[in-house]
């Protein structure tokens, strides 16, 4: 069977162009902020209580983890970035969508042409020869009922002059028999409370493996080096399952420690 592997790319993410100074509220404002997402979010913190004076010289850390800690997260939705995940199962995508204030866009199946889709092999399976011989007897009997399916929708439907929707119309009907270990491609954008609520959720313990390992993957690799102020109280940690014959597994998951006010 062809085997995707997980690809995270980021896309895009919000700036801070603010350019104007003299002769409004802010004029008096000056930050520490490192990063746009940072600067915005402390900008509308402060909007909110006009404090825009600094008295004490506290840090846009400091001061971003003054928010988190009341739970002001309403500032952290201004800004946000968006990322394209391959080599992701259906079954992931599934899940993944039902985020609000998420925004996907996901690769159609009645558009593109599944006869030689790759699979995600699930974590539980993927140094498991017999499981993978299992997912591999599946992989080509679906394959293989899919092209089948594709002909003979194609066949019902000659003689259709619009050949797109033809092409339509027998790939959403064949589709049926494909697994959830089917890849896919999905572009997700949120903003920044959107996506610590994806990270508090589906980092732990009890979430899907593969949701799991893409939540940490994004958090390490997108999240927390883009904006590290705004994910301050959130680590990557270490989890030991224990076996009843003495086994322990470990396993990577997402914590959060509240700051202090």
């Amino acid at each position: 069977m062809r085997e995707a592997r997980l690809q995270i790319v980021k896309v895009a993410e919000t700036r801070f162009v603010l350019d104007q100074f003299e002769g409004t509220p802010w004029q008096v404002w000056v930050t520490d902020a490192q990063a746009d997402a940072e600067r915005l979010a402390e900008f509308a913190g402060r909007a909110c209580y006009q404090s825009w004076e600094n008295p004490s010289g506290r840090t846009n850390r400091a001061y971003l983890a003054n928010i988190l800690a009341h739970e002001h997260f309403s500032v952290l939705e201004h800004a946000g970035f968006t990322v394209i995940l391959t080599g992701v199962s259906r079954s992931f995508t599934h899940e993944f969508v039902r985020h609000r204030h998420l925004s996907p866009s996901q690769l159609s199946q009645r558009f593109f042409d599944e006869g030689a889709a790759r699979v995600v092999v699930p974590p539980l399976f993927r140094d498991d020869p017999e499981a993978r011989a299992i997912l591999d007897e599946v992989y080509q009997v679906t394959l293989d009922a899919y092209r089948r399916l594709v002909a003979l929708g194609n066949r019902r439907l000659e003689g259709l002059t619009d050949r797109t929707l033809r092409r339509k119309r027998a790939r959403e009907a064949a589709r049926a028999v494909l697994p959830n270990m089917t890849e896919t491609h999905i572009v997700m954008s949120g903003n920044h409370r959107s996506w610590r609520e994806f990270f508090e959720k589906r980092g732990s313990l009890h979430a899907d493996a593969e949701m799991r390992e893409v939540a940490v993957r994004l958090f390490r690799e997108v999240a927390q080096p883009m904006a590290p102020a705004i994910y301050q109280d959130f680590r990557v940690a270490e989890a030991v399952l224990t076996y009843e014959d003495g086994r322990t597994e470990r396993v990577e998951v997402l914590t959060r420690e509240r700051p202090r006010a």
